[in-house]
């Protein structure tokens, strides 16, 4: 059975890949390409994953009592490319 830290790291995995995708490929293909259809087909996936992993790091920070400095960053990581892969090396999987 997944726990909520499981869900939220494959929720954190998802979301990296979809934003990754949606900038590095998606979005110059939309503006040099001339095609913005990978802009709409990954755009929905993203905001949802954007959206669950954002509720996720609030309620599992809520249970595992993080502080606001490590709920703060981690929410931070939702806007940064490749920084959902290094809060789950750097903090989920230490407290495994």
């Amino acid at each position: 059975m997944l726990s909520l830290k499981n869900i939220f790291r494959i929720t954190a995995f998802l979301e990296g890949i979809s934003y990754i995708l949606l900038l590095f490929i998606a979005v110059p293909i939309k503006y040099f390409g001339q095609d913005p259809q990978y802009v709409k087909l990954l755009g929905m996936p993203h905001g949802l994953l954007f959206i669950a992993y954002i509720i996720f790091a609030i309620i599992l920070g809520s249970r595992l009592q993080w502080n606001n400095k490590i709920l703060i960053k981690v929410l931070i990581a939702s806007i940064l490319p490749f920084a959902t892969f290094v809060v789950d090396r750097k903090l989920l999987k230490q407290e495994a």
